[in-house]
């Protein structure tokens, strides 16, 4: 097993912290695009806990989908950049 040079491992945290803060930031605006109407106008509450939920649920996908992606596509990255 070949151990990884410290370029590799900064490249790989660098990578890891752009995949965790985009996906935070495409999970808000999944949330917000649901829950939005309900802070734009007078809803029943229960009609609000539901777009807050649906809401939730939207945002935790989009947030594991957006790091899978970025995640699998630097791991597809061929190794000689130098070419």
């Amino acid at each position: 097993m070949e151990r990884r040079s410290q370029a590799d491992r900064d490249a790989i945290t660098i990578e890891i912290g752009y995949a965790v803060v985009s996906a935070c930031f495409a999970a808000a605006l999944a949330f917000g695009a649901v829950f939005g109407p309900a802070l734009a106008f007078s809803l029943s509450p229960s009609t609000r806990r539901i777009l807050a939920v649906a809401g939730g649920i939207l945002a935790a996908a989009v947030f594991l989908l957006r790091v899978t992606h970025v995640l699998l596509g630097f791991a597809r990255r061929p190794e000689n950049d130098e070419d």
